[in-house]
């Protein structure tokens, strides 16, 4: 049995087995491993779906970064709660993650800010994520100013922008099968560990 299909295993120990699989298909057929869709709802219960990329994993959960001001930001502050979807087509793998999100430390985010591409750096200052760009506005103009307000500089970290954490309640694996008679594999948090059952497909 390989790793990442092993239920006995911790189910975070199986996520990086997994996500390592991944990435080993290669760029050409699978070009961003760590693309996953996320699910929030706001405090009027409607839900809303994005894709996003995620940029760390370990035993305390799953950070990715956003605007702080964008729909998701905003839902999040409103509704601490979110899930995560990842599908590997060629792996014919999928996980789902449900539960709370946190920030993650400013330490943290300022590490991850400093590591990005300078053009994402100025990016995060330009876009007002999800608002409405004003007649007689551009993007390409606020990133020409802020360029020119951060010249031969380093690029701080907005105060708008960081991570979430998703600490994970629940965590399914899912792998096909032929006649849609899936394996699902269901890790529930519980205090001590985890407790994992088989689902009907």
């Amino acid at each position: 049995m390989r790793p990442f299909d092993d239920p006995a295993a911790d189910p975070i120990d199986r996520f990086a087995a997994l996500l390592a699989a991944a990435r080993d298909v290669g760029p050409e057929r699978l070009p961003e491993p760590t693309a996953f869709s996320l699910a929030t709802a706001g405090t009027d219960g409607q839900p809303a779906v994005r894709i996003l990329l995620l940029k760390d994993v370990d035993a305390r959960g799953f950070v990715f970064y956003t605007n702080l001001e964008s729909r998701k930001g905003r839902e999040l502050a409103a509704n601490p709660r979110a899930s995560m979807c990842f599908h590997w087509q060629h792996l014919e793998r999928q996980v789902r993650v449900d539960g709370a999100v946190a920030l993650v430390d400013p330490a943290e985010a300022d590490a991850y800010f400093a590591s990005r591409p300078r053009i994402s750096q100025i990016g995060a200052w330009a876009s007002n994520q999800s608002a409405v760009i004003p007649p007689g506005e551009t993007l390409e103009a606020r990133v020409a100013a802020f360029e020119e307000r951060f010249a031969g500089a380093a690029v701080p970290r907005p105060p708008h922008w960081s991570g979430f954490r998703l600490e994970p309640a629940v965590i399914e694996f899912w792998i096909n099968a032929v006649g849609r008679l899936h394996t699902r594999h269901r890790y529930t948090r519980q205090s001590g560990g985890w407790h994992v059952d088989t689902l009907f497909p």
